[in-house]
């Protein structure tokens, strides 16, 4: 009977037994990809204008050329504290009057890139103008940059900067006097 049975179906499945070893090896395919974790996916490789970027500094673009900008470093800032940053018009009694450009940055434990962008016709001639800063964290004022006067509307770099306690104050007046009431659109005193 094995004889019978084997003479009439090998005739038949012979073309399929060519195909027997893709068929094992498709189901083992299977079997193997279904089993294995899904593939991490690659990490992307920093293009070259990443690797240059500054640390700190968000890409603003190119400086337009109704604008100026005050650059530099600020020493001394904690990690996750935020920093504010004002360029501010200062009258004879060192209150802020007018609001020029301001910028709020995260302390990464390390020194603090800062670019501020303003207007030099807003630049008011023979005034007072001072940068001012303050850091603080979990809403607590905690270090202040003294004052650094701006003399004049053109694009320069302070170069590195330090903070300071904030109990302690250059110029006799408390660091929490710069404090000011204006959003970063409003260039007008509350």
């Amino acid at each position: 009977m094995f004889l019978y049975f084997k003479s009439r179906i090998l005739p038949f499945l012979e073309p399929y037994m060519q195909l027997r070893p893709l068929v094992l090896l498709a189901l083992f395919s299977v079997l193997v990809a279904c089993s294995s974790e899904a593939p991490k996916p690659a990490t992307p490789q920093p293009t070259p204008a990443q690797e240059k970027k500054v640390p700190g500094i968000e890409d603003l673009g190119p400086l337009p050329a109704y604008q100026r900008e005050i650059s530099g470093t600020l020493n001394g800032v904690p990690a996750a504290a935020e920093v504010e940053l004002a360029l501010l018009v200062i009258d004879d009694r060192s209150r802020p009057q007018q609001l020029l450009a301001s910028s709020v940055l995260t302390g990464n434990g390390q020194p603090l890139a800062f670019r501020l962008r303003f207007n030099p016709e807003a630049f008011p001639a023979g005034a007072r103008v001072e940068l001012r800063g303050r850091a603080s964290q979990s809403g607590q004022l905690i270090l202040h940059l003294p004052a650094v006067r701006v003399t004049q509307a053109i694009t320069q770099s302070t170069g590195p900067l330090q903070l300071a306690e904030a109990g302690r104050s250059s110029g006799g007046h408390a660091a929490a006097a710069w404090a000011f009431k204006y959003s970063s659109a409003d260039t007008t005193p509350a």
